[in-house]
């Protein structure tokens, strides 16, 4: 109940306060921040991801400005000679406006991106969005191979997803899902979200799919191990967490330890003008992430 009650007051918390919660997850508010943060991560040996933070834009001119902001974040990322890529939520490039305008976007990104030899990644939002998301994903990797997507594992329906996915290479990014869905279509315990992962993680590594497993549970960590290991699978795969969270484990989950074999960990670094916004956002979407910012912000890791 006093959780509940601090999350509804969260758009009160001034923002100082708020900027110091989010300190440890959020790299900056500007491109240039952003980028130093991913050139610190490699030269510890991490590769990276690069967000902008922002989602269901209004208005068509803001979708083009994040279109061209992230040509601005690939042509940066190749300017450093960084291990990184981009990754793009559909709504932030106008998906709740006009799909065929959102995939035009896409499509200009993934062209400049594919010209610097870099990623792009299709972000999953909740599930009003998730046909059109596959959707738009599949014919966008028509024409640009350089794309990936993010399914998310809590989602009865995943599982279809996966296997309803075009013949051919996938790149994706597999998830538990931040978004917290009614239980007639999502698993809500921690327990049942943690075998459906596994359970998705299995059927990608089946069809041959490189994937990224973006994680912070060790016990799933662990769990991903044997998977790959029986798969044969571990130069196709790796490990991605989220800037800031669970730093103490990623040299062993990197290197690899008693229970965990090496993996290559990818950082997700998000930043931008809506850190704020963004913040209080996830928060109430997932009560368990403002649990966890708050115990990290006053225990550590």
């Amino acid at each position: 109940m006093l959780q509940r009650l601090l999350i509804a007051t969260l758009p009160l918390v001034p923002t100082p306060i708020m900027r110091r919660l989010s300190a440890k997850y959020i790299a900056g508010e500007t491109l240039e921040e952003a980028l130093r943060r991913l050139e610190a991560l490699g030269r510890d040996g991490y590769p990276g991801v690069i967000d902008l933070l922002g989602e269901e834009v209004s208005e068509e001119a803001a979708a083009d400005a994040a279109a061209q902001e992230y040509i601005l974040a690939a042509e940066g990322i190749r300017e450093r000679s960084l291990d990184a890529y981009v990754s793009i939520k559909p709504t932030h490039l106008g998906l709740a406006l006009d799909k065929e305008s959102c995939l035009a976007r896409y499509r200009k990104v993934a062209g400049r991106c594919a010209e610097l030899g870099i990623r792009l990644r299709v972000e999953m939002e909740d599930t009003r969005f998730t046909d059109d998301t596959l959707s738009l994903y599949e014919e966008l990797r028509t024409t640009h191979p350089n794309c990936g997507v993010v399914v998310q594992a809590r989602l009865f329906r995943t599982l279809e997803d996966i296997s309803a996915l075009s013949e051919g290479e996938h790149d994706v990014r597999l998830v538990k899902g931040i978004y917290l869905e009614p239980a007639e279509i999502a698993h809500t315990e921690s327990a049942a979200i943690t075998d459906a992962y596994i359970d998705c993680a299995e059927a990608l590594l089946a069809r041959g799919a490189r994937t990224s497993f973006a994680t912070h549970d060790e016990v799933l960590v662990e769990r991903l191990g044997e998977v790959i290991a029986k798969a044969e699978a571990h130069d196709r795969c790796e490990l991605q967490v989220l800037d800031g969270v669970r730093a103490s484990f990623w040299s062993s989950w990197r290197d690899g330890s008693d229970s965990v074999p090496g993996q290559t960990l990818r950082v997700y670094v998000p930043y931008g003008p809506d850190w704020r916004a963004y913040s209080i956002r996830r928060m109430r979407k997932n009560p368990q992430m403002f649990k966890a910012v708050t115990k990290s912000l006053f225990f550590g890791d």
